[in-house]
């Protein structure tokens, strides 16, 4: 499993998704995902949402462990100005 394998299916699987990034390697992973209607969501329901395309990958273990960050798409502008600055 690549990060850009786990790109692909999440924007593939989730709707209203305006970005979707994945890094990491030997099966920890780590998804920021864009998405108004997602980050709108309860923090479990985000997390479920996420992992639900991704879940045969955990049975298999190509995916052992995923850290999770949802924006808005405000706040994900706001993030990566923070991030460009520092």
């Amino acid at each position: 499993m690549t990060p850009s394998q786990i790109e692909e299916i999440l924007k593939q699987s989730l709707t209203d998704v305006a970005e979707v990034y994945a890094q990491g390697e030997n099966a920890h992973f780590g998804v920021i995902v864009v998405s108004d209607s997602i980050a709108s969501l309860s923090k479990v329901k985000q997390q479920q949402a996420v992992y639900a395309p991704l879940s045969d990958y955990f049975t298999t273990n190509e995916i052992h462990a995923l850290t999770i960050k949802v924006f808005s798409t405000e706040k994900w502008k706001t993030e990566r100005l923070l991030n460009m600055v520092g």
